[in-house]
């Protein structure tokens, strides 16, 4: 079948899910023009008021319109998870990459810092963070790189080794060619398949561990417009009958979490040489 490049063989709910990965990227990077209004524009006299006009959601507990600040909150929602990616996928591939080239004393002692590691959870050392350098995007999304760093290196270390055998590479070996070169341009592009599809699962995680940590005040701060600020911010409304704004935020965190780790797992069967 004919699809996007790279999602072939995913069949018709991989090409959904990535439909639904590229809506929520540009509803993230051009929430606030596609916002109706302003999303912290306090109305009191609006308070919990249903749906109507331009409202389509209708406005929470202090007056604000819950679709503008569902749309303004993606920003964060998407850039959050998009850090702890790029991060944690940069320094795992790094160490992954350089245990299998190098072998012997690097693999063992990186092999117990990453063990060191494991037992520590995401949201234990975002909280450590958060105490550390105060509550904020920021510091939750660095310390969740650093608990997620281990299982990607874990994974992609085997994948690396496997490819460290292939002969092409004792080849270029043989050729003179640096071993960062070799690295660069031949061994990582071709594990390129699996990175993506780890970055793509990781990506779900750390969007519902951001949602986590801003919905317990850690994270994102009130009054900035988050979907995990939203579910917390809706709690009030929720128990007296008006479950918009918690409803409306915890659905799009459930959506994009299930389309990025449907569309990962397929990504991943695809690397793996899996079911196409």
């Amino acid at each position: 079948m004919t699809g996007i490049p790279g999602l072939r063989g995913t069949g018709v709910v991989g090409h959904l899910c990535a439909a639904v990965m590229v809506i929520a990227a540009v509803v993230a990077l051009a929430g606030s023009a596609l916002s109706p209004h302003d999303a912290n524009a306090i109305s009191l006299s609006y308070s919990f008021v249903g749906p109507g006009g331009d409202h389509l959601f209708g406005f929470d507990g202090n007056g604000r319109d819950i679709l503008s600040r569902l749309l303004v909150g993606a920003r964060t929602a998407i850039a959050g998870p998009s850090i702890v990616v790029v991060l944690s996928m940069t320094v795992g591939t790094t160490i992954a990459v350089a245990a299998a080239w190098l072998g012997g004393r690097f693999d063992a002692i990186s092999a117990i810092i990453l063990d060191v590691l494991f037992a520590f959870p995401g949201i234990l050392l975002a909280v450590i963070a958060a105490a550390v350098f105060g509550a904020g995007l920021q510091a939750a999304s660095i310390a969740l790189a650093i608990a997620y760093m281990p299982y990607i290196a874990r994974v992609l270390r085997g994948a690396a080794l496997r490819e460290r055998a292939q002969q092409y590479i004792a080849a270029l070996e043989v050729q003179g060619l640096a071993a960062w070169v070799i690295c660069a341009r031949h061994l990582v592009p071709n594990m390129i398949g699996l990175v993506v599809a780890q970055g793509t699962i990781l990506f779900g995680f750390a969007m519902v561990d951001l949602a986590a940590i801003s919905f317990i005040g850690l994270g994102v701060q009130a009054p900035q417009a988050d979907w995990g600020v939203m579910v917390a911010g809706g709690q009030t409304g929720l128990l007296q009958g008006y479950p918009a704004e918690s409803l409306s935020a915890g659905l799009a965190i459930i959506v994009v979490v299930i389309a990025v780790n449907v569309l990962g797992e397929r990504l991943t069967e695809r690397a793996r040489g899996g079911t196409r």
